[in-house]
Protein backbone atom coordinates (compact mmCIF):
# COMPACT_ATOMS: atom_id res chain seq x y z
CA UNK A 1 0.00 0.00 0.00
CA UNK A 2 1.38 3.25 -1.18
CA UNK A 3 1.96 6.04 1.72
CA UNK A 4 0.17 9.29 1.36
CA UNK A 5 2.39 12.53 1.07
CA UNK A 6 3.15 14.13 4.50
CA UNK A 7 1.89 17.37 4.49
CA UNK A 8 5.35 19.20 5.70
CA UNK A 9 7.28 17.48 3.21
CA UNK A 10 7.36 19.56 0.41
CA UNK A 11 8.89 17.17 -2.10
CA UNK A 12 6.31 14.80 -1.51
CA UNK A 13 3.30 17.06 -2.71
CA UNK A 14 1.55 19.11 -5.18
CA UNK A 15 0.76 22.33 -6.60
CA UNK A 16 -2.94 21.75 -5.71
CA UNK A 17 -2.44 20.97 -2.30
CA UNK A 18 0.73 23.66 -1.82
CA UNK A 19 -1.11 26.84 -3.37
CA UNK A 20 -3.85 26.01 -0.64
CA UNK A 21 -1.77 25.41 2.92
CA UNK A 22 -0.55 28.85 4.57
CA UNK A 23 3.01 28.04 5.92
CA UNK A 24 4.52 29.77 8.63
CA UNK A 25 7.58 28.34 9.18
CA UNK A 26 10.20 26.54 6.48
CA UNK A 27 13.03 24.04 7.65
CA UNK A 28 16.06 23.56 5.54
CA UNK A 29 18.03 20.32 6.08
CA UNK A 30 21.77 21.40 5.26
CA UNK A 31 23.95 17.85 4.81
CA UNK A 32 27.05 17.51 3.36
CA UNK A 33 28.11 14.64 0.94
CA UNK A 34 32.20 13.32 2.65
CA UNK A 35 33.86 10.05 3.77
CA UNK A 36 32.73 8.78 7.80
CA UNK A 37 35.34 6.61 8.71
CA UNK A 38 35.14 3.23 6.28
CA UNK A 39 31.56 1.99 8.05
CA UNK A 40 29.33 4.61 7.24
CA UNK A 41 27.80 6.36 4.12
CA UNK A 42 28.85 9.84 2.36
CA UNK A 43 25.14 10.56 3.19
CA UNK A 44 25.42 10.13 6.64
CA UNK A 45 25.17 14.13 7.74
CA UNK A 46 22.49 14.43 4.70
CA UNK A 47 20.98 11.48 6.33
CA UNK A 48 20.85 12.66 9.74
CA UNK A 49 19.51 16.25 8.75
CA UNK A 50 16.95 15.12 6.54
CA UNK A 51 15.38 12.67 9.43
CA UNK A 52 15.63 14.86 12.04
CA UNK A 53 14.10 17.56 10.26
CA UNK A 54 11.34 15.33 9.24
CA UNK A 55 10.74 14.07 12.36
CA UNK A 56 10.58 17.76 14.19
CA UNK A 57 8.07 18.63 11.83
CA UNK A 58 6.00 16.06 11.98
CA UNK A 59 5.49 16.96 15.89
CA UNK A 60 5.01 20.47 15.53
CA UNK A 61 2.29 19.94 12.85
CA UNK A 62 0.51 17.49 14.77
CA UNK A 63 0.19 20.31 16.95
CA UNK A 64 -1.09 22.60 14.41
CA UNK A 65 2.32 24.33 13.43
CA UNK A 66 2.25 24.94 9.76
CA UNK A 67 5.73 23.93 8.89
CA UNK A 68 7.12 22.68 5.41
CA UNK A 69 10.77 20.50 4.66
CA UNK A 70 12.56 21.95 1.81
CA UNK A 71 14.49 19.16 -0.02
CA UNK A 72 17.73 18.80 1.65
CA UNK A 73 21.13 20.64 0.57
CA UNK A 74 23.74 17.66 0.16
CA UNK A 75 27.00 19.49 -0.14
CA UNK A 76 28.59 21.35 2.71
CA UNK A 77 32.15 23.35 3.46
CA UNK A 78 34.98 20.45 3.29
CA UNK A 79 37.37 22.77 2.12
CA UNK A 80 40.12 20.62 4.46
CA UNK A 81 38.97 17.39 2.79
CA UNK A 82 39.99 18.19 -0.87
CA UNK A 83 42.10 15.14 -0.63
CA UNK A 84 39.99 13.04 0.24
CA UNK A 85 38.07 11.23 -2.96
CA UNK A 86 35.03 12.66 -3.76
CA UNK A 87 34.02 14.77 -0.70
CA UNK A 88 32.14 17.20 -2.25
CA UNK A 89 32.89 20.69 -1.43
CA UNK A 90 30.79 23.72 -1.29
CA UNK A 91 32.59 26.86 -0.13
CA UNK A 92 30.93 29.50 2.14
CA UNK A 93 30.55 32.02 -0.91
CA UNK A 94 28.65 29.79 -2.51
CA UNK A 95 26.68 28.76 0.32
CA UNK A 96 25.61 32.02 0.74
CA UNK A 97 24.34 32.71 -2.55
CA UNK A 98 22.48 29.01 -2.30
CA UNK A 99 20.82 30.32 0.82
CA UNK A 100 20.40 33.69 -0.45
CA UNK A 101 17.79 32.43 -3.53
CA UNK A 102 16.16 30.15 -0.57
CA UNK A 103 15.56 33.38 0.96
CA UNK A 104 14.08 35.08 -2.02
CA UNK A 105 11.91 33.06 -2.09
CA UNK A 106 10.45 32.84 0.96
CA UNK A 107 10.12 36.67 0.88
CA UNK A 108 8.28 36.50 -1.80
CA UNK A 109 5.51 33.75 -0.83
CA UNK A 110 5.47 35.65 2.47
CA UNK A 111 6.63 32.87 4.55
CA UNK A 112 8.22 34.66 7.09
CA UNK A 113 10.58 32.20 9.50
CA UNK A 114 13.40 29.70 8.68
CA UNK A 115 15.18 27.38 10.52
CA UNK A 116 18.03 25.22 8.86
CA UNK A 117 18.90 22.23 10.43
CA UNK A 118 22.41 21.69 9.92
CA UNK A 119 24.02 18.03 9.84
CA UNK A 120 27.92 19.02 9.10
CA UNK A 121 30.06 20.52 11.53
CA UNK A 122 32.10 21.92 8.70
CA UNK A 123 28.98 24.69 8.05
CA UNK A 124 28.56 27.53 10.04
CA UNK A 125 25.41 30.39 9.30
CA UNK A 126 25.60 32.74 11.76
CA UNK A 127 27.34 35.50 9.62
CA UNK A 128 25.58 34.54 6.46
CA UNK A 129 22.29 35.11 8.94
CA UNK A 130 23.60 38.27 9.92
CA UNK A 131 23.71 39.53 6.07
CA UNK A 132 20.61 37.69 5.32
CA UNK A 133 19.24 40.36 7.83
CA UNK A 134 19.75 42.93 6.19
CA UNK A 135 18.85 41.60 2.30
CA UNK A 136 15.64 40.35 4.16
CA UNK A 137 14.54 41.92 7.22
CA UNK A 138 11.62 40.15 7.24
CA UNK A 139 12.61 37.20 7.16
CA UNK A 140 13.42 35.38 10.39
CA UNK A 141 16.05 33.11 9.91
CA UNK A 142 17.97 30.86 12.55
CA UNK A 143 20.12 27.38 12.58
CA UNK A 144 21.14 24.60 14.48
CA UNK A 145 22.74 21.84 14.57
CA UNK A 146 21.13 18.73 15.13
CA UNK A 147 22.85 16.74 17.61
CA UNK A 148 23.38 19.94 20.25
CA UNK A 149 19.75 20.06 21.48
CA UNK A 150 20.42 17.83 24.07
CA UNK A 151 23.46 16.29 26.23
CA UNK A 152 24.86 13.25 24.34
CA UNK A 153 26.42 12.05 27.56
CA UNK A 154 23.78 9.74 29.21
CA UNK A 155 23.43 8.25 25.66
CA UNK A 156 26.75 7.49 24.69
CA UNK A 157 30.11 6.17 25.98
CA UNK A 158 32.07 8.27 23.75
CA UNK A 159 30.15 10.18 21.57
CA UNK A 160 32.84 11.39 18.86
CA UNK A 161 33.35 13.73 16.53
CA UNK A 162 33.06 12.33 13.24
CA UNK A 163 31.58 9.05 12.52
CA UNK A 164 31.89 7.85 16.06
CA UNK A 165 29.22 6.52 18.70
CA UNK A 166 26.71 9.23 18.27
CA UNK A 167 26.33 9.47 14.34
CA UNK A 168 26.93 5.79 14.00
CA UNK A 169 24.24 4.63 15.97
CA UNK A 170 21.82 6.75 14.81
CA UNK A 171 22.68 6.10 11.15
CA UNK A 172 22.70 2.15 12.30
CA UNK A 173 18.76 3.44 13.58
CA UNK A 174 17.91 5.07 10.30
CA UNK A 175 19.50 3.12 7.31
CA UNK A 176 21.59 -0.21 8.69
CA UNK A 177 21.41 -1.56 5.14
CA UNK A 178 23.69 1.47 4.47
CA UNK A 179 26.21 0.74 7.32
CA UNK A 180 29.00 -1.88 7.27
CA UNK A 181 29.60 -4.24 10.29
CA UNK A 182 31.87 -2.47 12.93
CA UNK A 183 34.90 -4.36 12.27
CA UNK A 184 35.31 -2.95 8.94
CA UNK A 185 35.29 0.22 10.56
CA UNK A 186 38.82 1.76 11.52
CA UNK A 187 39.35 3.23 14.76
CA UNK A 188 38.33 7.15 14.78
CA UNK A 189 41.51 7.83 16.16
CA UNK A 190 42.36 11.74 15.30
CA UNK A 191 45.34 13.90 16.27
CA UNK A 192 45.15 17.35 17.79
CA UNK A 193 46.71 20.55 17.25
CA UNK A 194 50.41 21.08 18.73
CA UNK A 195 49.97 24.77 19.89
CA UNK A 196 48.29 25.68 22.91
CA UNK A 197 45.73 27.80 21.62
CA UNK A 198 44.63 25.50 19.02
CA UNK A 199 44.18 22.30 21.10
CA UNK A 200 42.56 24.51 23.73
CA UNK A 201 40.15 25.35 21.25
CA UNK A 202 40.33 29.08 21.80
CA UNK A 203 42.33 29.62 18.47
CA UNK A 204 40.50 28.46 15.20
CA UNK A 205 41.26 26.85 12.29
CA UNK A 206 40.80 24.93 9.81
CA UNK A 207 42.52 21.21 10.03
CA UNK A 208 43.76 19.01 7.36
CA UNK A 209 42.01 16.02 7.56
CA UNK A 210 43.75 13.49 6.34
CA UNK A 211 47.04 14.93 8.59
CA UNK A 212 44.49 14.67 11.52
CA UNK A 213 43.23 11.11 10.86
CA UNK A 214 44.10 7.77 9.01
CA UNK A 215 40.52 6.52 8.34
CA UNK A 216 38.65 10.18 8.07
CA UNK A 217 36.91 9.28 11.14
CA UNK A 218 37.49 11.24 14.70
CA UNK A 219 35.68 9.08 17.54
CA UNK A 220 35.50 5.44 18.53
CA UNK A 221 32.33 3.80 16.67
CA UNK A 222 32.90 0.08 18.40
CA UNK A 223 30.22 1.01 21.06
CA UNK A 224 27.75 2.17 18.84
CA UNK A 225 23.86 -0.23 18.60
CA UNK A 226 21.00 0.98 16.81
CA UNK A 227 18.86 1.39 20.27
CA UNK A 228 21.31 4.01 21.40
CA UNK A 229 20.95 5.87 18.25
CA UNK A 230 17.00 5.66 18.51
CA UNK A 231 17.01 7.07 21.91
CA UNK A 232 19.16 10.03 21.23
CA UNK A 233 17.38 10.89 17.57
CA UNK A 234 14.47 10.44 19.07
CA UNK A 235 14.72 13.15 21.90
CA UNK A 236 16.70 15.52 19.58
CA UNK A 237 13.38 15.48 17.16
CA UNK A 238 11.27 15.86 19.79
CA UNK A 239 13.50 18.88 20.93
CA UNK A 240 13.72 20.36 17.55
CA UNK A 241 9.74 20.01 16.67
CA UNK A 242 9.49 21.69 20.31
CA UNK A 243 11.25 24.60 19.05
CA UNK A 244 9.48 24.48 15.62
CA UNK A 245 6.16 24.94 17.32
CA UNK A 246 7.08 27.67 19.23
CA UNK A 247 8.50 29.21 16.52
CA UNK A 248 5.45 29.03 14.13
CA UNK A 249 3.34 30.60 16.84
CA UNK A 250 6.05 33.78 17.58
CA UNK A 251 5.20 37.25 16.61
CA UNK A 252 8.69 38.74 15.19
CA UNK A 253 7.85 41.92 16.48
CA UNK A 254 8.04 40.59 19.82
CA UNK A 255 10.63 38.18 20.57
CA UNK A 256 12.51 39.62 23.47
CA UNK A 257 11.34 39.70 27.48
Amino acid sequence: MKSKPRPYVLAENNWKSVKEMDYEVAVLPWGATEAHNYHLPYATDNILAENVAVAAARQAWENGAKVVVLPTIPFGVNTGQMDVKLCMNMSPSTQYAVLKDVVQVLDAHDIRKLVIVNGHGGNNFKQFIRELSLEFPKVFVCALNWWNNTDPQPYFEEPGDHAGELETSVVMHLTPEWVLSLDQAGSGKGKTFKIKGLKEGWVSSQRQWTQVTEDTGVGNPQFSTAEKGKKFFDVSAKNIGAFMEALSKADLEDMYE
